[in-house]
């Protein structure tokens, strides 16, 4: 499901933003195709550089498979920009997680997805909402 809708929800330096976003939910696997092509066509709407639209739709692949893993409720992708970048919150009923550049070492089995997307990102919050965990990615358009 997808909605245009003002998007509100504290920055990182803790104003409010308010904007236009595109949000779109997902509660399977076999919607993660269309999570990526939601988020592809909405940033290149919003002008993210073509280069970089594939490193966005990997960033939140990686975190909307981390929400079909680790909760049983899915979740929704939230787009929008602000001056000068591409916000991207995936909001889920999940634990807060913590995001290290740091690759886990070559015999673990987990831990990749996390570190690949602080590595691919120019910026990643996490912080709890009234909606739930929210992972809040930007990049500089």
């Amino acid at each position: 499901m997808t909605d245009l809708r003002p998007a509100t929800g504290p920055t990182m330096t803790g104003r409010s933003a308010t904007a236009t976003s595109a949000t779109m939910s997902y509660t399977g696997a076999h919607e993660l195709t269309a999570v990526r092509l939601f988020v592809a066509a909405r940033a290149l709407a919003e002008g993210l550089p073509p280069h970089r639209v594939g490193l966005l739709a990997l960033a939140v692949t990686e975190l909307a498979t981390n929400t079909l893993q680790h909760t049983t409720t899915g979740g929704l992708v939230r787009v929008w920009a602000e001056p000068g970048r591409l916000v991207c919150d995936v909001v889920d009923q999940g634990t807060l997680r913590t995001f290290d550049r740091d690759m886990p070492t070559a015999d673990a089995v987990r831990g990749r997805g996390l570190a690949i997307v602080a590595r691919v990102c120019d910026e990643v919050a996490v912080f709890a909402s009234p909606e739930g965990t929210v992972v809040r990615v930007r990049f500089r358009l």
